[in-house]
């Protein structure tokens, strides 16, 4: 890999580092403030609410600056989010604010992939980001879960810097300067990264016409045989994904009785798992072989509703790693057919904005769906089946369409066709 590759690579690793940590500090906070159980799935809806309403406008954004100085400048709104909530804005708002930079730091950061490196690589540089991404997971889920536990807390707050006075009262407060420092931390490494040289045509600045491009690029995507199926499974595993995130929070709480700090680590028994398979989905399967993966999404949604016979920690462990490692091992090659198949037809942040919008879409209805069976007071083990049912029979009418468009044609022999006019490069 090249060396701008690890530069990317950390850059991502602290933005999401903080990203996840953020997200355990801001539900302690609504926990602090009484709010009721259907808001915590709120915050990941304000987060990527920016993703859905913003996608027609990052991708051009993405492509008119090199990628590094988008990182950078994206990673600063982050910062702003979390001195929001630091002055106790509303989580709900100061989190949607983070989700706004967020929003517009991802197509560079995936962008840049398919700049920097050639097709073939796609895939290992996927499951090398997507292995970081998930320890980050791992680690900020741990870090948040440490910020806001009381003892570790305290310790924070009586913490006396000569000279200097941050004006930290609350537990909070605390876990949230840590967490912006890591923001920084990433900023610094966004300064750090290569311009690729790679230069698109003119973007164009007017809405309208950005949104009817957006649409164009939309519309190609997923008429082409293989965009379709590639965007509807990463669309799929995304939405499954961030709710699955919220289910081990309540299901690890109902089942196993364990606080919010230590149900915060069990989230990252998961990312582990994801890790494992993403690095394994990176050794062993290349790019024309990414679809061969499929049934293992069927796999993951049925062995989800195994959750619900599980009473003991030292169970739900080796469980959580297997569902993990079972997502890991098919988004992998997914994602990186997607990101391939996007450059064909269209440039890299216009394709990633499209992929974007509709993986968060899925967010947006998903968690939207999870919270109100929470606010019906519906039972977390019957959420947990309907979960499984549904991802493994989605991922099974999208293998029936893969099946129906190989007999028209060979549509994994489009893997390396030209670039398609809808947002050619000069």
């Amino acid at each position: 890999m090249k060396r701008g590759f690890y530069t990317i690579m950390a850059a991502q690793f602290f933005s999401s580092l903080a990203d996840n940590a953020l997200l355990i500090a801001a539900i302690a906070l609504l926990v602090s403030m009484e709010s009721p159980e259907w808001m915590p799935p709120f915050l990941k809806l304000f987060f990527v609410l920016s993703y859905v309403l913003l996608a027609p406008f990052v991708g051009a954004f993405a492509d008119s600056l090199p990628k590094g100085k988008v990182m950078f400048f994206t990673n600063l709104i982050k910062v702003f989010g979390c001195g929001l909530m630091y002055c106790r804005v509303h989580p709900l708002l100061a989190y949607a604010v983070v989700g706004f930079g967020a929003a517009a730091y991802s197509p560079a950061k995936y962008g840049i992939l398919t700049e920097l490196l050639p097709p073939e690589k796609l895939v290992a540089a996927n499951g090398w980001i997507e292995g970081l991404t998930v320890s980050s997971i791992i680690l900020g889920t741990v870090l948040g879960g440490a910020l806001v536990n009381p003892h570790n807390a305290a310790m924070l707050l009586n913490l006396d810097f000569p000279f200097i006075d941050f004006n930290i009262s609350t537990a909070t407060q605390a876990a949230i300067c840590v967490i912006t420092a890591c923001y920084a931390l990433a900023a610094l490494f966004n300064l750090r990264i290569p311009d690729t040289g790679v230069c698109y045509v003119h973007q164009e600045r007017n809405p309208a016409k950005l949104v009817e491009d957006f649409a164009n690029c939309f519309v190609n995507l997923w008429k082409d045989k293989l965009g379709q199926i590639s965007l509807a499974i990463t669309t799929l595993f995304w939405g499954a994904g961030a709710t699955l995130q919220f289910i081990v929070l309540k299901w690890a709480q109902s089942a196993l009785k364990m606080p919010l700090d230590k149900a915060a680590a069990l989230q990252g028994v998961v990312a582990v798992g994801i890790a494992l398979g993403a690095v394994a989905a990176a050794r062993f399967v290349p790019l024309k072989k990414s679809l061969t993966v499929m049934p293992l999404g069927i796999a993951m949604g049925l062995t989800v509703m195994s959750m619900t016979l599980v009473t003991n920690v030292w169970v739900a462990y080796p469980l959580l790693i297997v569902i993990g490692a079972l997502a890991g091992y098919f988004v992998v090659p997914m994602n990186a057919l997607l990101q391939h198949r996007g450059h064909v037809l269209m440039s890299a942040g216009h394709s990633i904005a499209v992929q974007n919008f509709n993986e968060n879409l899925s967010v947006l209805t998903m968690l939207g769906l999870y919270a109100l069976l929470i606010s019906f007071n519906v039972s977390i083990y019957f959420v947990i089946i309907l979960f499984g049912l549904f991802m493994a029979s989605t991922m099974y009418l999208v293998m029936r369409k893969h099946q129906l468009n190989q007999l028209e044609f060979d549509s994994v022999a489009l893997i390396g066709e030209h670039k398609h006019p809808c947002q050619p490069t000069p």
